[in-house]
């Protein structure tokens, strides 16, 4: 089967959204918890798209308009640093491939896509958190651990 990947546009926001839904349901939060984030996740989406500071790629059959899997970069105005001195940086998320077209290579398409557009922005550095499943993929592109830490205010 030969697969496509095309840049989401403000029309896929509902897509993504519920890709990023099943996501989080697959990694183990609480239903209610994605269930709340749900309407104000896709509100960002659609704006974030319209607005440039998100870029989707979904992947489908070259000859169908059904949505595999995606990837999202989200642009981060943030300092240089001791990793980078671009005062731009990206953070990949909401990566997900339908259950049934994993194992393919799909989710590595995807991201070497997504670093792809970094890479054509002059990015330099990119960041991500990693699902225990997505783990490997990621190293194997040469991810690595960080100590970032978090705190939840609400």
């Amino acid at each position: 089967m030969s697969i496509a990947i095309r840049r989401a546009t403000p029309h896929d926001a509902t897509v993504i959204s519920g890709h990023r839904d099943a996501m989080f349901v697959e990694m183990g939060t609480a239903q209610e918890a994605v269930a709340a984030a749900s309407g104000p996740a896709l509100a960002w989406i659609a704006a974030a798209l319209r607005d440039g500071r998100y870029v989707g790629l979904l992947a489908s059959p070259a000859s169908e308009q059904v949505i595999l899997g995606g990837v999202g970069v989200c642009w981060l105005d943030l300092p240089p640093n001791t990793q980078t001195t671009v005062d731009r940086r990206a953070y990949l998320l909401n990566m997900y491939v339908s259950p049934e077209f994993r194992g393919r290579g799909l989710a590595r398409r995807l991201v070497d896509e997504a670093l792809g557009v970094c890479r054509e922005s002059g990015v330099t550095a990119v960041s991500l958190h990693a699902s225990d499943a997505g783990r490997p993929l990621y190293e194997s592109l040469g991810f690595v651990a960080t100590n970032e830490m978090r705190l939840s205010l609400g």
